[in-house]
């Protein structure tokens, strides 16, 4: 599984890659072309797959999630601005330490897009009122900590290839560079680059809250199959990150 998403990022990324490659002269713009490149990466590609269908779906039964957006890139931004800024500190050994963490931050990823899916199919009904259950109502119906927290965990699901663009291609160039320190930040704007598309896509056509419009039976479909996907997708990432 996880070689037949090495040969779809393979694919996708290698124009990609040549298009950055022209313009590493502009560190700036490269550190976003090379992002966008890692949004096509194994590791991430899933992922990305997953935050569309969590908030397209949303977009289209409530209106644009561009809040939920928003705090999901947050999210990668603080990640990958806090690895930068160890890297910059403490040297660039201390990526080899990190290596240990990255596979298993990498497989949480997949169970969390399941337990999503199977609330949003309705099997789960979140009715206690201890403190404990907080943080998952946040998470599920207010969104914007769970979006945060999701744009976190997905960030620190590295990969082979996320390795080698952020610590090998990109940190090289932010050490160099003397505003070296914001290239993260647009590095981690790139990989959301596909979710921007999603939901601007949708407020193009106008399709933001359609859903809602033509009736709550519609959207009870539209979010059980979103559900479904959602539970797909986990159950083949988990697969997919447990068995290597």
């Amino acid at each position: 599984m996880y070689e037949f998403f090495s040969q779809i990022s393979n694919v996708l990324t290698q124009p990609l890659i040549n298009l950055a490659r022209s313009f590493e002269s502009i560190p700036i713009l490269f550190a976003f072309l090379i992002g966008v490149v890692g949004a096509m990466a194994p590791c991430q590609f899933s992922g990305n797959i997953g935050a569309i269908t969590l908030y397209g779906n949303k977009s289209l039964q409530k209106g644009l999630a561009w809040m939920d957006v928003f705090f999901f890139t947050f999210g990668k931004i603080v990640v990958f601005t806090g690895l930068g800024l160890l890297v910059w500190f403490l040297g660039r050994e201390f990526p080899r330490e990190l290596t240990v963490y990255f596979p298993w931050f990498r497989k949480i990823i997949g169970p969390m897009f399941v337990i999503v899916g199977i609330f949003m199919m309705g099997l789960i009904k979140m009715n206690w009122t201890l403190t404990l259950f907080e943080l998952p109502k946040q998470f599920f119906k207010k969104g914007k900590l769970g979006s945060f927290l999701m744009g976190i965990s997905f960030s620190l699901g590295f990969c082979p290839t996320m390795f080698v663009l952020f610590f090998i291609t990109l940190m090289p160039i932010v050490l160099s560079t003397s505003y070296g320190v914001v290239l993260p930040s647009l590095f981690a704007v790139g990989t959301s680059l596909p979710l921007f598309i999603a939901i601007f896509l949708i407020w193009f056509y106008g399709a933001s809250g359609t859903v809602m419009k033509k009736g709550r039976k519609i959207g009870f479909y539209v979010q059980r199959v979103a559900g479904v996907i959602m539970v797909i997708l986990g159950v083949l990432d988990t697969i997919t990150y447990w068995t290597i």
